[in-house]
C-alpha cells in the first residue's frame, strides 16, 4: 500500500504534529519539549496528561489534553485507540503526525537531512515512516550523571540497537497504531534515515525511579503488566550493570545502518498487523553489541 501524495516540489513543506502521553515525566518531558519543539514548532506538540501528579504538566508552552482515569479498560488498547483517533484528527490540519514516549527522540540523519520536516519532504509518497532504534546505555564506570542544561548525546556514547523497538512513528495515513504503537494495521518500512534514540536506560539512577514508578502502576492498576513495566528499578539497573561491565571501549564500533536487515525486521503478525519483530528488549539489551553513537548525532538529542 502506497501513500500518493498531491504535493508539489513547490508546495510549502509539510505541516508535522507530534504528539506524547505522559504520566509524572518530569525529567524526560522537558528534553521532549525542547527536541520537537525545534523540529515541529511548540505550537505543534500536543502532551497528552495520564493524570500527572507530579506537576510538570502545568504551564507547558504547547496544547495539553488531559484525560481522566481509565477506570477499568485495558489500558493498552485504550490508549492506542485513543492516540490513534487523535493522530488522525490532527491529519486533517497537518500533513504528517509523529508519536513518541517522553523518553524517545526521532532524529533525522544529520548528515542528509535538515531534520523530520525535510525527511518527510523527500518522502512525499511514503504513508509511514518506521524508525530504527537505538537504546542509549549509560556506562557509569565511565560517565557522571547527565548535566540537564547540556545535550544527552556526546554526554552518552553508547547504545543498543534494538530490533522490536524499531517503531512506525511518523505517519501520514489515519490507519492506527496497534501493540502500544510498535505495529500498524498497513506494512512499513523502516527507513535507513530515521533513527529512535530511547533514553530509558541512559541515566541510571532515574532508571531506577522510573522502573519503581510503572512497576507501581503496573501492580495497582494493571498498566502494560506485560511490557517491562513488570521489572522494578533494581531489576532495571541490574541489567544496566551487566551489559556495562567488562566492556572494552576500544572494542565497541561504530553504529552502522544496515538496509538489508532493516528490510527484514517488519513482519506480517497477528490479526494481519505489521509490527518490529526481534528479541524482547531486555533479552536484546543482553544479546545485541554494545555500539559507540555516531559523533554526527552528538548534541542533536
Amino acid at each position: 500500500m502506497r501513500f500518493r501524495s498531491t504535493r508539489r516540489s513547490s508546495d510549502p513543506e509539510p505541516r508535522l504534529a507530534a504528539m506524547t502521553m505522559v504520566r509524572d515525566e518530569r525529567v524526560m518531558l522537558p528534553r521532549w519539549l525542547a527536541h520537537y519543539g525545534r523540529e515541529c514548532g511548540t505550537d505543534h506538540l500536543y502532551v497528552i496528561d495520564d493524570n500527572t501528579s507530579d506537576g510538570s504538566t502545568e504551564d507547558l508552552p504547547c496544547s495539553v489534553i488531559r484525560i481522566p482515569s481509565w477506570g477499568n479498560k485495558h489500558f493498552e488498547q485504550t490508549r492506542m485507540r485513543m492516540v490513534s483517533r487523535i493522530a488522525a484528527g490532527l491529519l486533517e490540519a497537518y500533513d504528517a503526525v509523529l508519536f513518541a514516549d517522553a523518553d524517545e527522540f526521532l532524529v533525522a540523519d544529520p548528515d542528509r537531512h535538515e531534520g523530520l520536516v525535510d525527511l518527510l519532504a523527500k518522502r512525499p509518497d511514503v504513508p509511514v515512516l518506521g524508525a530504527q532504534a537505538l537504546n542509549v546505555v549509560h556506562d557509569p564506570q565511565r560517565e557522571p550523571s547527565l548535566d540537564p542544561d547540556r545535550p544527552v548525546l556526546g554526554q552518552r556514547r553508547w547504545a543498543k540497537f534494538i530490533p522490536l523497538m524499531c517503531k512506525p512513528a511518523l505517519k501520514r495515513t489515519t490507519a492506527p497504531w496497534v501493540a502500544g504503537s510498535h505495529g500498524m494495521t498497513i506494512p512499513f518500512e523502516i527507513d535507513p534515515d530515521l533513527y529512535l534514540f530511547h533514553l530509558k536506560f541512559a541515566e541510571r539512577d532515574h532508571l531506577r525511579v522510573t522502573g519503581d514508578h510503572r512497576k507501581t502502576l503496573a501492580d495497582s492498576e494493571g498498566r502494560a503488566a506485560a511490557t517491562t513495566w513488570q521489572f522494578a528499578g533494581d531489576d532495571l539497573v541490574d541489567l544496566l550493570d551487566e551489559i556495562t561491565h567488562g566492556v572494552d571501549p576500544a572494542a565497541v564500533a561504530p553504529y552502522r545502518t544496515r538496509p538489508q536487515v532493516l528490510s527484514d525486521i517488519v513482519r506480517e503478525g497477528e490479526g494481519g498487523h505489521f509490527r518490529a519483530h526481534g528479541r524482547r528488549q531486555h533479552n536484546a539489551m543482553r544479546n545485541q553489541p554494545m555500539v559507540s553513537i555516531p559523533e554526527r548525532f552528538w548534541g542533536v538529542v
